[in-house]
């Protein structure tokens, strides 16, 4: 019995379709989307879903992290960003990664509260590199 899976980003519903499992980058690590799996909510980080029939991966996506609703017939993933791995530009994550760790720079040190969406925003674009150099 397959999982219905749907990534949504802002701008479109990017995936529709059944898998036999996701794997998710959940904030505190990677979790499997699999039928009968218990109902959960997480907060995912940026990297890569990975879909699977059988043991072969299927596609690939890069999420800028969100969240996911899995239940145990289907897992909805809410992301701030998506893309298929095959589609992203390491040039423009790149010039992102530059332009973060200017900000980073000029950053308030003693502001916690943008260190920390700062910081989250460059482990995303850093796993958003790191998944167009390794697929």
């Amino acid at each position: 019995m397959p999982v219905q899976i749907e990534i949504i980003s802002p701008e479109k519903v990017l995936v529709s379709c059944h898998v036999d499992m996701a794997v998710l980058p959940g904030m505190d690590g990677d979790i499997a989307a699999m039928p009968e799996h218990a109902p959960v909510m997480l907060l995912l980080r940026g990297g890569v879903v990975a879909l699977y029939k059988g043991d072969t991966v299927t596609d690939t996506y890069f999420v800028g992290g969100g969240f996911a609703d899995i239940t145990p017939n289907r897992c909805t993933i809410l992301a701030d960003r998506a893309v298929p791995v095959k589609d992203i530009s390491i040039d423009r994550a790149t010039a992102e990664l530059e332009a973060l760790s200017q900000l980073w720079e000029k950053a308030d040190k003693s502001d916690v509260a943008r260190l920390n969406v700062l910081q989250n925003e460059i482990l995303s674009v850093q796993a958003e590199i790191d998944a167009g150099s390794s697929f």
